[in-house]
């Protein structure tokens, strides 16, 4: 496997040889990761095209017979849910390890999560391949996929706490050597975030067990659309911060060791990973404004912490461009803004990550246009939302792992990147991609353009609409382009590249150090159980009533609809 094989004159060192088990399957993990987003891509492609007139599924029809609903859900499948939750699974499996300074402390554990997450994936894939599950990555009942759809993308969540079971294990070993001692900081967000995916997937478990599973394998009449609804919602806003909080991690305690500088504050760090614990999950009725059947008070609630959890996004923002000033400032920036020119911007590690950071900034903008009780019906439903989630999944999170993978495959593999001029195209090629797409999606959006929908067939199409379009497909093939420089060079590293020197910085972990460090972090930023009880009283007080009423006045008989 090209990804974990250290070529002859490699770096080898004890550490190294330490955290063998961790390196294989941080490799394993992101080739699937990878593989899937190649594909899931490739049918993104195919769908901006096909907005523009230009129809590649009827070539194809007996691969995807199912057409552009088909490549719609293999689209979101695997780009949204497979390569996001095998990357980072893999990737904060090798970071865990690293900062804690030791192994895992379960291989059995490591290697059986990623046996489940295989399994459940290979489950999953096959009826979306058979053209029984074109339900899209949203689980809405009536529509009804295959139960193995569900079945596999369960165990894929199953997988994931596996993950977190060996994780706490690792930290109470840790804990029991180290006394006293504060968290390192990028373990301590590890441990945030795997919790926070943890309470967060309380909902989508439950939707699985007890509503979708039995109605979809037959073993019950009938399911409740709107009960399901609101329980896949409970985690399905979390799951952007499952997300996004691993890209976090590297901006944190990462981009500025790439920046060649320090963090700015290791306690405002901990104070923001925290906040996104508390307020993540009892936020997710804030997707459901215009759903009936939930009281408008307690939509209200949602959209409050919703613009609640908009404030440790400011901390971070805050706090790592704090960083990335500080790092412009020793490198000899000066002025308010000319330190930006001082930045390592021929590193593509940092290139990258801080491209996915801009990108994002826009898109946190129009996430609040989203949250709002009001101005969300204007945009409801439209392409605005898909223009919001690919400045979210697709950039924040897809640019930013690609960036990650420019310093962690040559740590992996031991062997230097093969073209770091290629790997500067492709971040802007990136930038300049998802820029047009996404703004030209939420101008669409505007227009009254819906989401989910084979605009290409539409009979509706308005003229305003295709004056537009053209630049989501100038848009969506430079971000193809981009993809293809990035493949490219990942292949050549993993075949060609030249040994790794000792001296190299990719050989060495990339953990910086902080202006404001652990010597400054008090005894209360550094516990899990506190914040964790006030996660779940939050989630009582917000969610409960909801359940309660759903459950108590559910029809739970209504039929399922099979779109294929």
């Amino acid at each position: 496997m090209a990804v974990i094989a250290r070529p002859r004159g490699a770096v080898e060192t004890a550490a190294a040889d330490r955290f063998t088990t961790e390196r294989r399957l941080a490799g394993i993990n992101i080739i699937i990761a990878f593989s899937a987003l190649a594909l899931g891509g490739l049918m993104g492609v195919f769908q901006v095209l096909e907005y523009n007139g230009i129809d590649l599924y009827t070539p194809i029809k007996p691969a995807l017979p199912g057409g552009y609903y088909q490549g719609l859900t293999l689209h979101g499948v695997l780009n949204v849910l497979v390569f996001t939750t095998f990357f980072i699974v893999g990737f904060l499996t090798f970071v865990a390890a690293r900062s804690f300074d030791r192994p895992m402390a379960s291989k059995g554990l490591g290697w059986g999560a990623l046996g489940v997450m295989g399994v459940g994936l290979a489950m999953a894939a096959v009826p979306i391949l058979l053209n029984q599950a074109n339900v899209l990555f949203t689980f809405y009942p009536p529509l009804k996929a295959s139960g193995f759809y569900y079945l596999g993308l369960t165990l894929v969540v199953v997988g994931t706490w596996l993950f977190e079971a060996n994780l706490i294990m690792t930290y109470r070993a840790w804990r029991k050597d180290n006394p006293g001692a504060k968290t390192p900081l990028a373990a301590f967000m590890v441990i945030i975030t795997m919790t926070m995916w943890c309470v967060a997937t309380i909902g989508i478990a439950s939707e699985m067990i007890f509503l979708v599973l039995p109605w979809a394998f037959g073993l019950v009449p009938g399911t409740e659309p709107l009960l399901a609804r609101t329980l896949f919602w409970f985690t399905g806003h979390p799951i952007v911060y499952f997300w996004l909080l691993p890209a976090y991690v590297s901006w944190y305690t990462m981009v500025p060791h790439h920046a060649g500088g320090k963090l700015f504050s290791e306690p405002m760090a901990r104070v923001s990973f925290i906040l996104f614990l508390i307020l993540s999950v009892p936020i997710g009725i804030h997707h459901q404004i215009t759903d009936p059947g939930i009281a408008a008070a307690w939509k209200l609630v949602h959209v409050i912490f919703t613009v609640g959890v908009f404030f440790p996004s400011l901390l971070t923002f805050f706090n790592v461009v704090a960083s990335l000033e500080y790092s412009g400032r020793k490198r000899g920036g000066q002025g308010w803004l000319a330190w930006i020119f001082n930045l390592p911007w021929s590193k593509p590690a940092f290139t990258t990550q801080v491209f996915a950071m801009l990108l994002f900034a826009f898109g946190g903008i129009s996430g609040l246009v989203n949250a709002s009780y009001n101005v969300n019906l204007v945009v409801h439903n439209t392409a605005w939302i898909s223009g919001h989630f690919h400045l979210t999944v697709g950039s924040a999170v897809a640019l930013s792992f690609m960036g990650i993978t420019y310093w962690l495959v040559p740590h992996l593999t031991g062997r230097q990147l093969w073209s770091r001029n290629l790997a500067l195209t492709q971040a802007g090629l990136w930038l300049v991609g998802m820029g047009l797409f996404s703004h030209f999606m939420h101008t669409l959006g505007l227009h009254g353009m819906p989401r989910r929908t084979q605009i290409g067939a539409a009979p509706y199409v308005l003229p305003d609409w295709e004056v537009l379009l053209p630049f989501t497909l100038v848009g969506g093939l430079l971000m193809f382009a981009s993809a293809i420089c990035y493949y490219l060079n990942m292949v050549m590293t993993m075949s060609a590249g030249k040994p790794l020197e000792a001296s190299a910085e990719e050989a060495q972990m990339p953990f910086a150090k902080a202006v404001s460090g652990p010597e400054d972090v008090p005894a209360f930023l550094d516990r899990f159980t506190p914040y964790l009880a006030v996660t779940f009283l939050l989630l009582a007080v917000n969610y409960g009533p909801t359940l309660y009423d759903l459950i108590s006045n559910g029809r739970f008989n209504i039929p399922g609809v099979s779109p294929w």
